[in-house]
This record gives C-alpha cells, sequence and structure tokens, in this order.
C-alpha cells in the first residue's frame, strides 16, 4: 500500500490540524504508511499548540493526483476539502460534523455527535490497543479545549469533559489553567490582515437557497476587534462581489463572557434579525449567549432563511 494523506478541512482550526497528526499516528502504529498533512495556514492557537507539545505541522498540501488514498477527519463535507476529492481514493472519515459527501463505494466512516474529533479518535486508540503518548495527549486535550471553548460551547457533551480530564492526567497539564493561555492565544489578530481575519475560520455554507459564508473568530475583547470594523465590512463586501454571496456573516466570540457580535452583510443580512429576534444597527447586532457556529448559528440561520 502507498502513501495514504490525512487531512481536514480549509482554514483549519486546532482539531483539523489535531485530527490530521494523530489520524497519521495511528495509522502507522497499525502499520500503515500515512502522512499528517494540511489544506491551509497555521492560525496562532494551533501554532502555540504546536510549540507546547514540540510538534511540526503537517505538510501544506494544495492538490493530490488522481487516485490518491486519503483519510478525512473533522470533516465530511467535499465543500472544504481538495478541489478533485472525487478523483481520490476516500478510505476514512471521522468527524463530529453532519454528513455532506458521497463516495458510491463502501468506506470506514466513524461519526459520533460530541463536541470534538479527538473525543472519537481517543476512542479509536483505545479500541486499537495503541498506547496515547504524552505528546499525543497534549495534542488531542488540546483540540477538545478548542473545539468546546473550555468546555463552554453547547456543542460540548459529557464524554468531550471526561475524555479531556483523562488526557490531561496522560499529559500532565492543568486544563483550566493551560486552556485559557491557549485559548488567549488565538486572540492575537496583530500579524493577520483583514483578508487573512476574515479567512481565519470561514466556512462556506448554503442555508436552503442563500449562498453564505458564516466566519469566526475568538476573541478575549470585543471592542478591540470593533475597532476594524469598517476595514472588516470593506473586506467582507470584496468577497461578497467576488463569490456572488447573499449574505457574510462574521462572528467575533468572546471567549470570556461567552457571548458573540455579528456583523452582517448581504442581501439576505435580515435573516440574522429574524433568527435572533434583534436589529442589527450599522450591520452589526450582540448575540448573547451564542458561541457555536455549528449548533447556535448555522442550523438557527438556516431554519429562518
Amino acid at each position: 500500500m502507498g502513501e495514504i494523506l490525512v487531512f481536514g478541512h480549509k482554514n483549519p482550526d486546532t482539531d483539523s490540524i489535531v485530527s490530521s497528526l494523530v489520524m497519521a499516528n495511528l495509522e502507522k502504529k497499525l502499520g500503515r504508511n500515512a502522512i499528517s498533512c494540511r489544506l491551509g495556514s497555521i492560525n496562532k492557537e494551533t501554532e502555540y499548540v504546536l510549540n507546547y507539545a514540540g510538534v511540526e505541522a503537517p505538510k501544506l498540501i494544495e492538490s493530490a493526483e488522481a487516485g490518491t488514498e486519503v483519510i478525512l477527519v473533522d470533516t465530511a463535507n467535499r465543500k472544504e476539502v481538495l478541489d478533485n476529492i472525487d478523483e481520490l481514493k476516500i478510505r476514512k472519515i471521522v468527524d463530529h460534523h453532519q454528513v455532506a459527501i458521497n463516495t458510491g463505494y463502501p468506506l470506514y466512516y466513524r461519526a459520533e455527535p460530541v463536541g470534538c474529533t479527538e473525543t472519537i479518535m481517543y476512542k479509536l486508540y483505545k479500541e486499537n490497543g495503541v498506547e496515547i503518548e504524552k505528546t499525543i495527549a497534549i495534542l488531542m486535550l488540546s483540540a477538545i479545549i478548542s473545539d468546546t471553548l473550555l468546555f463552554k460551547s453547547p456543542t460540548c457533551t459529557p464524554e468531550d469533559e471526561k475524555t479531556a480530564r483523562e488526557l490531561a492526567n496522560i499529559a500532565g497539564i492543568k486544563i483550566e489553567e493551560y486552556g485559557m493561555e491557549m485559548l488567549k492565544a488565538g486572540t492575537d489578530l496583530s500579524s493577520f490582515s483583514i483578508d487573512e481575519i476574515l479567512k481565519l475560520d470561514a466556512k462556506e455554507i448554503n442555508l436552503k437557497e442563500v449562498k453564505s459564508i458564516i466566519a469566526q473568530i475568538n476573541t478575549a475583547s470585543i471592542p478591540d476587534v470593533m475597532q476594524k470594523k469598517n476595514d472588516l465590512e470593506s473586506g467582507m463586501q470584496k468577497v461578497i462581489d467576488e463569490k456572488g454571496l447573499d449574505l457574510f456573516v462574521f462572528l467575533i466570540t468572546d471567549i470570556i463572557n461567552s457571548n458573540s457580535q455579528v456583523i452582517a452583510l448581504g442581501k439576505n443580512a435580515n435573516i440574522v434579525e429574524k433568527a435572533y429576534g434583534v436589529k442589527l444597527v450599522e450591520n452589526t447586532a450582540m448575540l448573547e449567549g451564542v458561541v457555536s457556529r455549528k449548533k447556535q448559528v448555522v442550523p438557527i440561520l438556516t431554519e429562518n432563511a
């Protein structure tokens, strides 16, 4: 068997990068030639995690030859991966999102309604009798902290927290202390351009017939980010025009107080008002208690589209 490329979604977050590393490690332990890959730049939070764990980032790829065997992690959406995914041979998918892919052939598929892919990966290591070494535990724990916002996100399940506590014991980490430092590291936007900020964690999503992008960043201070509001709106409008979008939603999520300021542009921006019972004033509103795009934004906007 040749090389198997393991990768997550474009605009990778910590879970996507970690899942690639952790899955490739598991495959190698089981005797398969797996290569950890990524489909985009490393963000500040993930950089903090990799530096802490002493691990190199996955290999950056932009394409793969037809027929290449691949494993998808932290995504089951063809729009989020390589453009020629239909020409590749998907061997496995491990994910915790909705299913948005079909293959026409059988494959190993593992998806569970948990807050983070690593909660599933933890089980796979146990089921295959593979020891979770300290470095792998650090990576897994970091991804769970990231995806669940230190257990504050509504996507977090008791299973996620239980798994994180067990991983923390292996990693020798105090979760709350490490987790807050890690999340804060991810809020540093000083080295990013406006275009880069808008792409850091952006997903193209069709809300019924509404062509949309929903982007999200974390911050410890919403007012600091809102100082860039005019520039952010200009960047968002540029993307709307280039991609022919009906809606661009930009979420600025406060990791301390668990709220999100939303900036919404496009001809269907009123969907945000309808969905949350708010009034957009100069294209923005506060969404109290909203932190999860997957659980508190996408389904609610879709329902009101």
